[in-house]
């Protein structure tokens, strides 16, 4: 069975995320996070791609990411996965003890409006959600607190937002996502439904062949209106 279609269109917004096989741990150690940052890093450098968001968590990450040609996403992710798992497996000295993902990474397109707003914090808010920090921009391994506390170098591995962060964005990180909000996220990630309006999930599901990701989940990701 073919995999199925993945939109990765040049100046697309995409959210990309990855497990470990099983649900298993891939990060054990404070080092293992900054071993994944600096692959993280070198897979910037050598993609024409652009970083807005990103968390790991100790089985899992996700980015938020915008690739600057055709297929970029495609190539990052691959390279990033890949060599992450070499050097894990090298470390650990686990050579043929399995998988270390639990396949290839998992993306949606997110439209360029409050609803990559809503992805950005939803990312950024992982940790604090999971219970790993008391504060959503004291989890080192992150966005926030890149840009929050980092140094200029720090804050250089981040691409410029599409459109401004809302004021007090850490406290909006912290406050609960509403149901609404929480459902339409997890319906984009099991399924791979684009994030948006609408009328804009429609055209996107058009132009990439996506229309398997809407089958049987009813209406697609929408969010309530700014208040």
């Amino acid at each position: 069975m073919g995999r199925p279609p993945r939109a990765d269109e040049a100046n697309g917004i995409y959210h990309m995320l990855n497990r470990g096989n099983r649900r298993e741990p891939i990060f054990h150690k404070g080092e293992d996070f900054e071993a994944f940052e600096r692959i993280m890093e070198e897979a910037l450098e050598r993609s024409q791609i652009k970083l807005f968001a990103y968390c790991l968590l100790p089985n899992h990450w996700h980015m938020v990411v915008s690739p600057e040609v055709d297929g970029e996403m495609g190539r990052f992710g691959q390279w990033l996965g890949l060599t992450h798992t070499q050097r894990h497996h090298a470390h650990y000295q686990s050579v043929g003890d399995g998988h270390l993902y639990q396949g290839r990474f998992k993306s949606f397109p997110v439209q360029d409006d409050r609803h990559f707003l809503a992805v950005c914090r939803y990312v950024e808010r992982n940790a604090y959600t999971a219970g790993l920090c008391d504060w959503p921009d004291q989890w080192r391994f992150g966005s926030l607190w890149r840009w929050a506390h980092g140094t200029k170098s720090d804050k250089s591995l981040l691409a410029a937002w599409p459109i401004p962060r809302r004021s007090n964005w850490v406290d909006f990180v912290a406050a609960p996502l509403t149901d609404q909000e929480r459902q339409a996220m997890q319906r984009s990630i099991s399924r791979g439904v684009p994030f948006g309006d609408e009328a804009w999930v429609t055209r996107t599901v058009r132009r990439f062949g996506l229309e398997s990701t809407l089958r049987g989940r009813g209406r697609p990701a929408t969010l309530p209106k700014s208040p």
